[in-house]
């Protein structure tokens, strides 16, 4: 999981544009922009057919005079349903500056220093660590590496290639960023 950067001047606060109980076609529509359309947990891309929703991340502020953009952010209909229904405090916001710096990516797993219990419950509650999410990132990267290597050609070539032709099979970008050293998110255009 990647740090989620949500812009000063983005849409959402300049038009003072709130979350409803139902119609929020037009906010779903500029958060997943934002996130250049991959969902804020699994950084899988959410395709035209993925069900999609907006997250409360924490779901005690949903309806409530609290609630707010930097609260919400796009992901996969089954991830959201799969995240821990019990809220956990303290917790690491995915916005966080030192985000990246405190949940450390390391062959597949999100690690945590022993004392950041901050971290430890963010990897909690969104099951980052469950075995089958740890093996497909690494059979994704794993894949990647054989392909990168049977081309002969530079990961940031690769995955640029990649970007052009198929955005919908780029998933994992924490992953792909640790593992090729390559800065991928600034890669992917703006969706348009």
């Amino acid at each position: 999981m990647k740090r989620i950067i949500k812009p000063s001047d983005s849409e959402v606060i300049q038009n003072k544009i709130y979350y409803k109980k139902a119609a929020n076609k037009h906010l779903s529509t500029i958060l997943l922009k934002e996130q250049k359309n991959f969902c804020a947990y699994t950084e899988e891309y959410i395709g035209i057919n993925d069900a999609a929703d907006i997250e409360h991340f924490n779901p005690n502020l949903k309806y409530t005079k609290n609630d707010s953009y930097q609260n919400w952010f796009m992901v996969k209909h089954k991830p959201n349903n799969l995240k821990r229904t019990n809220w956990i405090e303290p917790i690491l916001h995915p916005t966080s500056q030192d985000f990246e710096q405190r949940l450390i990516y390391f062959d597949g797993y999100f690690l945590h220093n022993p004392e950041d219990v901050e971290t430890k419950n963010l990897i909690d509650l969104l099951n980052l660590n469950n075995e089958i999410f740890v093996k497909n990132r690494k059979k994704y990267i794993e894949r990647r590496k054989e392909r990168i290597k049977e081309k002969y050609i530079p990961a940031k070539d690769y995955f640029q290639d990649k970007i052009d032709s198929e955005i919908d099979c780029i998933k994992y970008l924490r992953a792909i960023q640790e593992e090729f050293n390559i800065d991928i998110w600034n890669m992917i255009p703006e969706p348009k």
